[in-house]
C-alpha cells in the first residue's frame, strides 16, 4: 500500500507564500491594467494614493507607478513600527509590484478615450485585482494600509469609514486640479464599481432569498417546496397580536431563481397566503455554500 507524503511544516509555509505572492501579482496585474489602460489616460481616480499621484503624473509627467511607491515609503516605515512586519513586508511587495506593471503599462495607449466605459471598465478591474490581492492577506499600500496604521493609534475608528473619507477627499482634490466636476462624477462610479466587485469575490454571485409563509396550509406548502425543487423549510411557531390566534410561519431561504416557483407553489395550495420575501446576505451549509 503506497504511502501518504505529510509535507513538513516548511513546505506548507512554502507553499502558502508561494500562492499568495501569485495571488498578489494577479491581482496587481489587473489593477494596473485598469489604471493604465482605462483611469488614468482619461484623468479619473480611483481614490487612494493613485489619485494623488494621477495629479502629479499630469503636473510633472512624473510615471504614476513610481510616484505612488515614492509615497507609500512612510507608511511602510510606519507600518512596521505599528501594524507588524507580516502586513508591512506583504504591502511593499504588492505596492512595488504594482508600481511596476502601471510603469509598464503606461507605454501601452489607452483602451477608449470615453469616459463612461473608462470608469466602468476600470473600476471593475480595480475591485477584482484589490479583492484578489485581499484574498492573499495583502495590500497595496494606500488607504488600506494607512487605514491599518489610523486603526493601531484608535482601534475604535472603523477601517470601512476612514479609507472611504480618504478617497472622497482625494477625489474631490481631483476635481479642484482638473476643474471638472465630471473627473469625480466619473471617479464616483469607478469607485462604487470597484467596491461592488470587491463584494461579488468574496461573497460570489449566487445571491439568496429568504421567504416567510404565513399560511393554515404550511404543511402542505412545506411537503410541495420539498418535492418540487429539493428545498427544505422551517415552520415557526406564532400568535398574530391582532386576531390573538396562534400560527406557524413557514421560513425558507432559496436562490434567486426558486424564489418565483416557491411563491407559485404557496398561492396555488392557499390564495389567501401571507408572504414575505427579502433579500439574504449569505447562505452557508447544506445546499448552499
Amino acid at each position: 500500500m503506497k504511502k501518504i507524503k505529510k509535507l513538513t511544516r516548511n513546505q506548507i509555509l512554502a507553499k502558502k507564500i508561494i500562492k499568495e505572492g501569485l495571488y498578489i501579482i494577479l491581482g496587481c496585474a489587473l489593477m494596473a491594467a485598469g489604471t493604465s489602460f482605462f483611469l488614468l489616460p482619461n484623468q479619473l481616480s480611483s481614490g487612494g494614493f493613485a489619485g494623488i499621484s494621477t495629479i502629479i503624473y499630469y503636473l510633472f509627467s512624473l510615471p504614476l507607478g513610481t510616484t505612488m511607491l515614492i509615497l507609500n515609503i512612510p507608511l511602510f516605515i510606519l507600518a512596521i513600527i505599528r501594524v507588524g512586519k507580516e502586513i508591512a513586508i506583504k504591502g511593499i511587495f504588492g505596492t512595488i509590484v504594482l508600481s511596476t506593471l502601471i510603469d509598464i503599462f503606461e507605454k501601452f495607449n489607452p483602451l477608449t478615450q470615453d469616459r463612461l466605459l473608462a470608469c466602468i471598465y476600470g473600476g471593475i478591474l480595480m475591485g477584482l485585482g484589490t479583492a484578489i490581492v485581499l484574498k492573499a492577506n495583502a495590500s497595496t499600500g494606500g488607504t488600506d494600509l494607512l487605514s491599518y496604521i489610523i486603526r493601531s493609534f484608535k482601534p475604535h475608528y472603523r477601517a470601512s469609514n476612514l479609507i472611504v473619507i480618504i478617497d472622497i477627499a482625494i477625489v474631490l482634490l481631483n476635481v479642484v486640479f482638473f476643474r471638472e466636476v465630471e473627473v469625480g462624477l466619473y471617479s464616483a462610479i469607478a469607485i462604487y464599481l470597484s467596491g461592488k466587485m470587491i463584494d461579488i469575490v468574496f461573497e460570489g454571485i449566487y445571491f439568496t432569498k429568504t421567504m416567510f409563509i404565513v399560511s393554515n396550509k404550511y404543511k402542505e406548502i412545506s411537503e410541495e417546496i420539498g418535492q418540487k425543487l429539493d428545498r427544505g423549510s422551517t415552520a415557526i411557531y406564532a400568535k398574530g397580536m391582532y386576531t390573538r390566534e396562534k400560527k406557524m410561519i413557514l421560513w425558507c431561504v432559496a436562490s434567486r431563481g426558486e424564489i418565483a416557483k416557491i411563491k407559485q407553489i404557496a398561492e396555488e395550495i392557499d390564495p389567501r397566503a401571507f408572504i414575505v420575501i427579502s433579500s439574504a446576505r449569505e447562505a452557508w451549509g447544506k445546499g448552499f455554500k
